[in-house]
């Protein structure tokens, strides 16, 4: 790395990125998905614990005063809100002070925040846990996805990205098979077993926590924001560690980049940038997160109450049916995410969305006419959701490496806030009126509507998805600070 003294601040010249895309794959790169990966299981168990345990917090004798409309319409809109507000405070600050700061201080929030939910004593005090806990969630979707895809080389980009936003249902699993044994009155109590659930959380949130501190800062946020000397010492680092665990010798790394440091970005700059210089990929994110964002936000928080409405399964075993709809949520960025590096992003995003928005208005015509049972309406689920996971989850991939360096937590705080507040805001308290009412064609609507979402944005992404299969993130945009890149 070289540097000369510019009037605007230090010019440097760095293969940093080059580097690290050019590194195989290693004990190192595992250490970061453990690291920052795994939060993505705290939030399935979240959301997916308060819509399964929705109607034993309503019945007497649970310990509050709240109703199932309550816990999933009000609470679940409140736990969104705090994640799109967390997701805006904390993606600023990410690109203002680094992924690592954030990272660390979002995981904080997010265990205090749960540990005092479990202690709720009232309908006021288990609204507010879940707003804050919903904040240092939102701020993790920010800090995280950043540092992910600066750390991962091009190569597994797309997949590991997708896996690690599909982990989400993996803490699904565990939330649903979690519910059925503390819902279980033989075994703990109606006011104690649900806040068992939530102190599992902050177990868990602890052992993240652990691993979380050793994962460094990313060394392209360093060498922008004038922490190039430690960037290279941390980068030859792990080039040493690599090699050493390879036997090989790492080939060059080419080419350099001169990039003028800086120390933050305002909000004007990241605005013009994203929706003046990018206008095409700003409507592909928005369409993105409003699609998948509708569809589960509106349909998941709902899934328990619509088992026991329509199907008369007890509220205690609605765990299990989740456990297996959640599992096939997870094969499906696992199984299909190679494919979004290989067969590329246009195609499979632009698939994943259209096709699982067909196959959801045929579970809703046939849910409609009455030809479901609790077991095949369970088994539409898992078809419609194994191919949905995989776009929602490249929703996150795609505006995570679409837009340059310096606004990339801004940017993926941005979209998954508008989109979400779009869909998983007004999302939850609308479905949960519609499934509320006992009707079923008031299901069937909201089931249509996520669809038609669903497919929409499938069809926005035929036309302005991007090709960033394996390529450089500094070759997808232009990071700002290069120089003569024109501000």
């Amino acid at each position: 790395m070289s540097d000369t003294g510019t009037a605007g601040g230090r010019t440097v010249t760095t293969r940093i990125p080059a580097r690290l895309d050019r590194l195989p794959w290693s004990r190192w790169h595992w250490m970061i998905v453990i690291g920052l990966g795994t939060v993505w299981i705290l939030d399935g168990l979240e959301v997916t614990v308060v819509g399964n345990i929705a109607s034993r917090l309503s019945e007497d004798g649970s310990g509050l005063a709240i109703t199932d409309a309550q816990v999933t319409g009000i609470a679940a809109a409140l736990y969104v809100a705090g994640a799109c507000s967390g997701a805006l405070v904390f993606g600023w600050l990410t690109d203002r002070f680094g992924r690592k700061k954030l990272f660390l201080i979002t995981l904080a929030v997010y265990l205090a925040a749960t540990a005092l939910t479990a202690i709720s004593f009232s309908a006021w005090w288990f609204f507010l846990f879940r707003f804050l806990t919903g904040f240092g969630i939102g701020g993790e979707y920010a800090a995280i996805n950043s540092a992910i895809d600066e750390l991962i080389p091009s190569k597994y980009r797309g997949r590991v990205d997708l896996i690690i936003n599909g982990s989400f249902w993996l803490g699904a699993v565990a939330g649903s098979l979690l519910s059925v044994l503390a819902l279980n009155t033989d075994i703990f109590p109606k006011d104690i077993g649900w806040r068992l659930t939530f102190a599992l959380g902050v177990v868990l949130g602890l052992v993240i926590l652990l691993v979380r501190r050793h994962v460094p800062e990313s060394p392209r946020w360093m060498f922008i924001h004038g922490h190039d000397e430690a960037a290279e010492k941390l980068v030859d680092g792990v080039e040493r560690e690599v090699e050493a665990e390879t036997g090989s010798t790492l080939p060059p790394a080419e080419p350099a980049i001169t990039v003028r440091q800086r120390t933050s970005v305002g909000f004007g700059l990241i605005a013009r940038t994203v929706f003046r210089s990018y206008p095409k990929r700003a409507v592909l994110g928005i369409a993105l997160f409003i699609g998948q964002a509708f569809l589960y936000n509106a349909i998941t928080f709902g899934f328990g109450s619509i088992l026991v409405t329509f199907f008369d399964v007890s509220s205690g075993a609605t765990g299990y049916y989740f456990a297996v709809i959640a599992f096939c949520n997870f094969l499906g960025p696992l199984l299909l995410g190679r494919l979004f590096d290989t067969v590329g992003r246009k195609p499979m995003i632009a698939g994943t969305y259209i096709l699982s928005g067909l196959l959801l208005f045929g579970t809703a015509w046939l849910f409609g006419v009455g030809s479901l049972t609790a077991v095949t309406m369970t088994g539409c689920w898992c078809l419609v959701l194994f191919v949905a996971s995989a776009g929602a989850s490249s929703a996150y991939l795609t505006v995570s490496e679409i837009f340059p360096m310096e606004t990339r937590a801004m940017a993926i705080a941005f979209f998954y806030a508008v989109g979400t507040a779009a869909g998983g805001i007004t999302g939850p308290l609308v479905f949960a009126s519609l499934t509320s009412s006992g009707v079923v064609g008031d299901t069937v609507l909201a089931f249509c509507i996520g669809a038609g979402l669903m497919v929409a944005a499938g069809l926005v992404a035929v036309f302005f998805a991007v090709a960033a299969e394996q390529k450089s993130l500094e070759d997808i945009a232009t990071p700002l600070s290069v120089s003569g890149s024109g501000e």
